[in-house]
């Protein structure tokens, strides 16, 4: 196998592990997102940069693959209809390392799973504590059916995902369609996200889709407080939901790296404190609004 097949090999096999999170066919990537929260003076903010490395294990498509994920959340809580101390909710780190392996099966089919810890936290205490780190770990098959580059082209994604502690405490499925179906344009149909994507030439392409984001971040000194209700609540962590819809513009500089700007509309848009319980203690927003994002990949 030459240098430049061993490459493109590598670069699936990132691909096809980052799917469980995404659906995209990334090898790293950087992302800024900016989303003002509508009739509020808060703002929500993202930094994200993730990226994996293969290993190969043998010449019959067997790999493990190390990923590794850095995202600061930055909430501007303004506000002052927010009853709870908003000092150090500013900024929550998610720091991950997950190690994935993946083989070859019969009929095109592949496996894969992943295990890994994220640290993820506000960080306003006086060092790490154990409340700051989530464990999670997946499982999936993918079935490919031509080549990426025929009309006819398309694969499958089935499999489960599950993070402890979290908002949702429970597995999320995974289950995407993906299908190149003339030379100009491809759909992907599932979980998380769903989208349509024209290519106008080799160069620039243009997507419409609806996609799923979320954080979730221990708060290390607890908030108490007393609601409208005038019952004491104890707020530890912090998440958010998105549903997002966006239109968006991909620029290739080469085969594989590419510039991205997207521009939308949240469908469901809910940032909240919870407790222990991971109940609702505190909505700080769950208006809709715009958002802009953007970034560059690397991708097969």
């Amino acid at each position: 196998m030459n240098t430049k097949s061993l490459l493109i090999n590598c670069i699936i096999i990132c691909c096809i592990l980052t799917t469980v999170r995404s659906q995209d066919t990334n090898l790293a990537r950087v992302e800024y997102a900016y989303i003002p929260q509508a009739n509020s003076d808060n703002e929500y903010s993202s930094l994200r940069i993730s990226g994996n490395y293969p290993i190969k294990m043998n010449d019959k498509g067997t790999y493990l693959v190390m990923s590794f994920q850095y995202r600061l959340n930055n909430l501007q809580l303004n506000d002052d209809s927010i009853i709870v101390d908003k000092n150090g909710l500013e900024e929550f780190h998610t720091i991950g390392f997950e190690l994935g392996y993946t083989y070859k099966m019969k009929n095109n089919w592949r496996f894969g799973a992943k295990i890994g810890t994220r640290l993820s936290s506000n960080l306003e205490g006086s060092g790490i504590e154990s409340d700051d780190f989530r464990y999670v770990g997946s499982v999936y098959f993918v079935k490919s059916y031509g080549k990426k580059t025929s009309p006819k082209s398309s694969r499958l994604v089935l499999g489960l995902r599950y993070a402890s502690p979290a908002s949702i405490n429970f597995p999320l499925p995974i289950i995407n369609y993906t299908r190149r179906f003339h030379p100009s344009w491809s759909y992907s149909i599932g979980t998380p996200k769903t989208s349509i994507k024209y290519f106008f030439n080799e160069t620039n392409t243009l997507q419409a889709f609806i996609g799923l984001d979320r954080f979730y971040g221990n708060i290390q000194n607890n908030r108490v407080f007393v609601d409208e209700n005038g019952e004491t609540k104890t707020a530890e962590n912090a998440s958010m939901l998105l549903i997002n819809s966006a239109l968006g513009y991909e620029y290739y500089f080469t085969e594989h790296l590419l510039l991205f700007a997207y521009g939308g509309y949240t469908l469901s848009n809910e940032i909240r404190l919870r407790d222990k319980n991971q109940e609702n203690v505190l909505i700080l927003n769950d208006r809709n609004t715009f958002y802009l994002r953007g970034g560059i990949k690397l991708k097969l």
